[in-house]
């Protein structure tokens, strides 16, 4: 009698966790996303100076990060979307306030750029 584990019988069972294996790592490498959905319409609205860190917060709802560049505190909204098969999908905003709490500058970028297509 053979072992299952060990011999010819074990065969099969040696295959399947082998396909196992590669499909938990697809499953797990073949997609991956860090950030959360935000609203991108309202970029077009913020006005250096002008809009305050409350009216981002209304813009934008809360941050993803904060952070200080240069003294200044810094927001970042971002949703980020990498993928092992298929195009990878990134939109990011990162505001930075002076001390009033005032934008002082932002940078807004996305790879979902549908009018330079």
């Amino acid at each position: 009698m053979t072992d299952r584990i060990s011999g010819r019988a074990g065969v099969p069972l040696r295959r399947g966790a082998a396909m196992m294996a590669v499909f938990m790592l697809f499953w797990i490498t073949g997609c991956a996303t860090a950030g959360r959905d935000f609203p991108t319409q309202p970029v077009h609205d913020i006005e250096i100076g002008k809009t305050s860190r409350s009216e981002i917060r209304q813009m934008f709802g809360p941050p993803w990060r904060v952070g200080v560049e240069n003294g200044q505190t810094t927001w970042t909204y971002g949703k980020y979307r990498y993928r092992l098969i298929g195009e990878t999908s990134t939109t990011d905003l990162v505001i930075k306030f002076d001390d009033k709490g005032k934008v002082s500058s932002y940078t807004y970028n996305t790879t979902e750029h549908p009018d330079t297509r």
